[in-house]
């Protein structure tokens, strides 16, 4: 009796992804009210370049995410800058960040919230609103930068949850 119950969670979890597992997300990232489009895990580097901060001081300041787009351990896309989302399939979405909230450690970049500003192509992101960055994994910089124009990656994983409105 126990495991016909059971079975039907284990298959939800299994179907909806990472995102559904987890613990209720930070109110800053959440989208109450949308629903799973697509959840992918994400292995790639946040690319950082040395410059001159308002202070005057060099420091390194983001550039670019540059990474692979993983379903059931297969590439079926990349991000990168804009950012992009860009499926093998040819939709593709940018994003605005409108939220976020801390990672799980400071070598963590932060988990986003970002709205769909534009969308390209047709396919699985077409109807995509809402796309959520969690689970964060690694992708800050720290130290000092010496020289003007030089860039650094830190590596790093998220996870990267689709939603729709409706």
């Amino acid at each position: 009796m126990f495991i016909k119950h059971a079975a039907p969670t284990l298959l939800v979890a299994a179907l909806i992804g990472p995102a559904a597992a987890a613990e209720p997300l930070p109110e800053a990232i959440a989208a109450p009210g949308e629903s799973l489009v697509l959840s992918v895990h994400a292995e790639g580097a946040q690319v950082y370049e040395c410059k001159a901060g308002a202070d005057g001081k060099l420091a390194w300041a983001f550039r670019e995410p540059i990474a692979t787009l993983l379903s059931d351990g297969k590439t079926i896309g990349r991000h990168y800058a804009g950012p992009n989302w860009e499926l093998a399939d040819g939709s593709a979405v940018v994003g605005r960040a409108v939220g976020n909230a801390p990672g799980a450690t400071a070598a963590d970049i932060p988990w986003l919230k970002l709205e769909v500003a534009s969308r390209r192509g047709s396919g699985t992101l077409t109807p995509v609103t809402t796309v959520q960055r969690i689970n964060t994994r690694g992708g800050e910089l720290d130290g000092a930068c010496e020289k003007a124009g030089e860039f650094k990656s830190a590596p790093y994983s998220a996870d990267y949850v689709f939603l729709k409105k409706g």
